[in-house]
């Protein structure tokens, strides 16, 4: 726990008063003649800004409000901080001052020895809200994780979903607890010590609910993206788009004193300006933190296996503190299952051999060729940085966008899940978690929606089921993603960390970050420091990492794996092991970390 801990935070005031004139002001170029905001009904002119062209403001009475454009109907404020009625209903403003934070002593925590935690606020709890989620807030200290990622949270239509098809970029999705709900949720993480990471979605808006293009040039057909047309990033206006995409990513760092993003699927961020959209980011993110007096960081999923991702803006990159590293994960996945499908096709030739490059080199296609691409692929990532990529057993990805939703321990044993928790955790990069996956849990999570447009439902529904059935699902198996059971069945179940097998498998979690943290080796970041001796045949690897070595048996049967030194003590196991001069006996599914 850090700092001290004198209240809980409570909002000063539910609504702004209403009892004095408000500042309007909206960029709608789109506009030929006329802009209104309309207040509680009534409508009221704007003039034009001479000063910032598209611009329009005025003043008129505080309350819920919209803009009407050359007469048209009502539409949410580009920047509404809040959509009290969802995402096609009026916005609200709110007073981010009239918050009472809590005095905790909170400056932060940097990225670099973290261990995150992913989760998504609908269905960590059955709740489903930032306040039930800050109950089990003692668990995740208890885990001895240090920050906590929130998949997005800007509202979008219906009540479940997982929030990548979220509108109203400075908004927070009501059902899950509003503005407030989110402050509450950040001021108890950081009276617990955990910071908080918010995922954030710049490369697109989802499909209903987007009023953006009615304001003016936020989108540009000059890209392709898997959405369509791509965010304006470097046509005319771009300036603007820019500037509310960098606005919106401050107001959560600021106002909600989250203390860092997560940027989703940067490589469909589409610019050729001279300066790209993550470098002028990253630049305003690294001031922000500079005035405020604590570290902020940028986490970035990207496709690339570029490294100038997250190389410094001085030489050349673009700053991003770190990044996904699928690889790794692809890697890691093929050796424990032995799938091959699809993008895991690479990694299956050669799966420890895989595991062993990723861990050594950071990016397992760093120019090689990928077949599952029809093309050569990245290229070669600095050994010094592996903190700067994220190794994960399980994310809401790899999980959510299986056909089933079904995790990796429905497929594996608990001596399995230790081995790959073990391989991540005492990784050269910066481990993360998924929700859920510290015990093993027997639920899954699967792809949910709640369309309120019955078209859009159908369209999803039958656009999941085609995708599937190409892969050789029938399609009557693949959850219905707008049925109430299928989020229902993706809700964690918090009866099970107290039962067995999952209690046994939550204490090797617990066990291994706590190792983390105290042998600095197991935590090293140099990749060149990393070797790995494997058998693919026999199904083991040996990671060595300082005056350690993690043995991993993934055979059918016990080895006997080299140290390469006399072991001198197992400093952590899950299964059968004993130490024999210069080697480690393990049965079959068991892992041990062993000091020599």
């Amino acid at each position: 726990m850090t700092g001290h801990e004198e209240r809980a935070a409570v909002p000063r005031s539910a609504r702004p008063r209403t009892d004095a004139p408000r500042h309007y002001e909206v960029w709608a170029p789109a506009a030929a003649e006329q802009v209104e905001v309309e207040v509680d009904g009534g409508r009221h002119p704007l003039a034009r800004d001479t000063a910032r062209a598209g611009w329009w403001r005025g003043e008129a009475p505080a309350g819920d409000y919209a803009f009407r454009l050359d007469g048209g109907p009502p539409l949410p404020d580009p920047r509404s901080p809040r959509q009290p009625h969802g995402p096609d209903g009026s916005s609200r403003p709110v007073d981010h001052t009239a918050f009472r934070w809590s005095r905790t002593g909170w400056r932060g925590r940097p990225l670099p020895g973290a261990v995150l935690y992913e989760l998504h606020i609908g269905t960590f709890t059955a709740a489903g809200t930032f306040d039930a989620a800050t109950e089990h807030l003692d668990h995740l200290v208890e885990l001895g994780v240090d920050v906590v990622e929130l998949m997005p949270v800007c509202p979008f239509p219906g009540k479940h979903g997982w929030g990548y098809d979220g509108v109203s970029l400075w908004a927070v999705h009501e059902p899950y607890g509003g503005p407030e709900g989110l402050k509450r949720f950040v001021d108890a993480a950081h009276r617990k010590g955990l910071g908080v990471v918010l995922d954030v979605v710049h490369n697109h808006l989802g499909p209903s609910g987007n009023y953006l293009p009615a304001y003016g040039p936020y989108f540009t057909d000059r890209y392709h993206t898997p959405w369509g047309s791509a965010v304006n990033l470097d046509a005319p206006g771009s300036d603007e788009v820019r500037a509310y995409l960098i606005g919106s990513a401050l107001s959560w760092l600021r106002d909600y004193r989250i203390d860092g993003l997560r940027l989703d699927a940067v490589h469909a961020l589409a610019d050729d300006r001279a300066v790209h959209f993550l470098e002028e980011l990253s630049t305003e993110v690294e001031r922000l933190a500079v005035a405020t007096n604590r570290p902020l960081f940028l986490i970035a999923e990207s496709d690339l296996n570029s490294p100038r991702t997250t190389a410094p803006r001085a030489a050349g990159g673009q700053g991003v503190t770190a990044q996904w590293s699928d690889d790794f994960h692809h890697a890691l996945h093929t050796a424990l299952t032995g799938e091959s499908q699809g993008y895991y096709g690479d990694f299956a030739r050669a799966p420890l051999a895989a595991v062993a490059k990723t861990l050594t080199h950071g990016f397992f296609h760093d120019g090689t060729w990928s077949s599952f691409r029809g093309r050569s692929h990245g290229r070669p990532f600095p050994p010094g940085g592996g903190h700067r990529l994220l190794g994960y057993l399980q994310t809401h990805d790899q999980v959510g966008n299986r056909a089933l939703g079904d995790r990796i321990s429905a497929v594996l044993s608990a001596g399995q899940l230790a081995c790959g928790a073990a391989l991540v955790l005492t990784s050269p990069f910066t481990p993360m978690l998924f929700m859920g996956e510290e015990w093993g849990a027997a639920t899954p999570w699967q792809y949910f929606t709640d369309h309120t447009d019955p078209g859009l439902a159908e369209a999803v529904r039958r656009g999941r089921r085609r995708e599937f059935a190409e892969h050789g699902w029938q399609a009557e198996a693949v959850p219905d993603p707008q049925e109430p059971a299928t989020v229902l069945r993706s809700v964690l179940d918090w009866t099970e960390p107290w039962r067995a097998p999952h209690s046994e498998l939550l204490d090797w979690y617990r066990r291994l970050i706590r190792l983390r943290r105290e042998r600095a080796a197991l935590a090293d970041p140099d990749l060149a420091a990393v070797r790995v001796e494997f058998d693919e045949a026999a199904r083991w690897l040996v990671v060595h990492r300082g005056p350690y070595r993690v043995a991993v048996n993934l055979g059918d049967g016990p080895a006997a794996l080299p140290l390469g030194a006399t072991g001198r003590e197992v400093v952590a196991s899950f299964g059968e092991c004993a130490l024999d001069g210069a080697a480690v006996r393990l049965a079959a599914a068991s892992v041990a970390v062993v000091a020599v």
